[in-house]
This record gives structure tokens, C-alpha cells and sequence, in this order.
């Protein structure tokens, strides 16, 4: 029995570059939800079951950028004709489009976080695209969403085989940086809102994650604090710095490292 009420998909005639785009309604987002999809040459025909990767966006943004700013899926083509990463599904859904970024929480009546992990993969599924509910999944993103992949990764380990953030917000509070609304618009608190509490409170089955920023971005010393804690805490984990700001460039060139390491995982 369909999951949801409702649910387009764009048909493939009139799609290009291998995108795919899905609406659906949902509960927890009291209403509708975009997500473009990435499908490689020849997955639909060749009928097997690929892993999905859940890319999440910035504040400011929607489904459509990680294409449309970065062409992570033009990106993710080249890589999978090169050898580089095995064929894979990339997923990247719209954060609830609420305020300036939902920041994948629950709030506002609005289970964002929920939106993310258990619609998006369904609503994949229900589209006909060639995946399933016990394929390998992975989330990663940029900004609010590396806070919100890196947050929601470690949350649900049993979900995701590791996960990925770039440039990331690491605590809620620094979404004042970016967004205009006040935190008590957002609600009361009914989840950790600190990564690494997060992390620290599953550290005995957490899955591999990295996360890396660049030296000029506004957010280099909260990822900075957060690798420096991890290592107080013992937890395993990959942190790197490279060159660049808060800016589309950067994300462009760094998510080919975070495809490899989501290879690196399915051997």
C-alpha cells in the first residue's frame, strides 16, 4: 500500500542530465516535499539495486542547488565512468522549506529530521527508482545540512552506513550567523541540538564520518572545537582543512572526497 497520499514524478522523456524530480505530501511536513534525484546512465535498465546517498542542502537553499550550483550530479557521473565510485543514487530533498533553513529539527509542529530519514528513501522507493529499504544509505551536506547530515547520521546508525559534512554548522546556535529568525521561533528544544552530544551519546556504534572546512569560512573554528573534542572524547573520526571560504567552489571540489569515502564503505 502507497506510504503517501500523494507523490509526482517526473516523467523521463522530459528529464535531462539524469535528474529526477519527486513531490510528495507528508504528515511530517504538514504538507508537501521536493527531491531531485540523481539516477546513473543505465541504472533503470540494468535493474539493480543501488545504494542512495541523501545530500543536503544550506540555509537559503532548496533541492534543486547541489545540481544547479554545484553539478554534483554531473560530478557523480564522471566519477562512476571513471571507476572512482561504484554507481549510486543521489537524493537531495528540499530541508522543509521553513524560515531560512528548517535546519533539520522538529519544530513548528514539523518533524524535519523525520522528513529527511524516513520519507526521503521511501518516497526514492515509491518513485520506482532502482533501490530499496536494506540498501546501503549515506547522508552528507553542506553547512546547515553537513549540521543536519552529520547530526541526524549520528542519531540514526542503524540507518546510515556513515555519513559526511562540509563546512558544517556544529550547534544549533550557530544558526544565528545565517538565518533572521529568533531561536524561540524554532521552539522548544525536543532533541539534542549539539552535534557532538549527539555523537558522544552514540559513540559505542557510530558508522565512519569525516567532515572537513576551509581555513577562510565563518564556521572554521566551531569545526575546528568539534574535532578537537572528538579526539578528547576518543571518538574515531576524519577531519581535514583545505583551502577556501563558505562558498559554492569549495563544496564543488570537496564532495568528490565524501562520494570516495561512501565507496570506500561499500568495499
Amino acid at each position: 500500500m502507497p506510504r503517501f497520499r500523494t507523490i509526482e514524478v517526473s516523467d523521463p522523456p522530459f528529464e535531462s542530465a539524469n535528474l529526477r524530480y519527486i513531490t510528495i505530501k507528508t504528515p511530517n511536513l504538514v504538507g508537501r516535499g521536493d527531491i531531485s534525484v540523481f539516477v546513473p546512465n543505465g541504472a533503470q535498465e540494468a535493474g539493480k539495486l543501488l545504494p542512495l546517498v541523501t545530500l543536503l542542502h544550506g540555509v537559503y537553499g532548496s533541492h534543486w542547488v547541489w545540481s544547479q550550483k554545484a553539478g554534483v550530479h554531473l560530478t557523480a557521473q564522471r566519477m562512476i565512468d571513471a571507476g572512482e565510485i561504484p554507481p549510486m543514487l543521489i537524493a537531495m530533498p528540499s530541508d522543509g522549506l521553513m524560515f531560512d533553513g528548517s535546519a533539520y529539527l522538529p519544530h513548528n509542529d514539523r518533524k524535519f529530521d523525520a522528513w529527511i530519514v524516513e520519507d526521503v528513501p521511501d518516497a526514492v522507493i515509491e518513485a520506482g527508482i532502482p533501490t530499496a529499504a536494506d540498501s546501503p544509505r549515506f547522508i552528507c551536506g553542506l553547512s546547515m545540512g553537513g549540521y543536519g547530515a552529520l547530526r541526524l547520521g549520528a542519531a540514526n546508525p542503524d540507518r546510515f552506513a556513515a555519513f559526511a559534512g562540509h563546512s558544517s554548522i556544529t550547534d544549533f546556535d550557530q544558526m544565528k550567523l545565517f538565518v533572521e529568525e529568533l531561536d524561540e521561533t524554532y521552539g522548544q528544544p525536543t532533541v539534542e541540538r549539539s552535534v557532538f552530544q549527539t555523537l558522544k551519546q552514540n559513540a559505542g556504534h557510530l558508522p565512519p564520518f569525516r567532515f572537513d572546512c576551509g581555513p577562510d569560512d565563518i564556521l572554521i573554528e566551531h569545526n575546528r572545537k568539534l574535532h578537537a573534542d572528538l579526539d578528547a572524547a576518543g571518538i574515531t573520526h576524519t577531519y581535514e582543512e583545505h583551502p577556501g571560504g563558505h562558498e559554492w567552489p569549495y563544496w564543488t571540489k570537496h564532495i568528490e572526497a565524501s562520494l570516495k569515502f561512501f565507496a570506500e564503505e561499500l568495499g
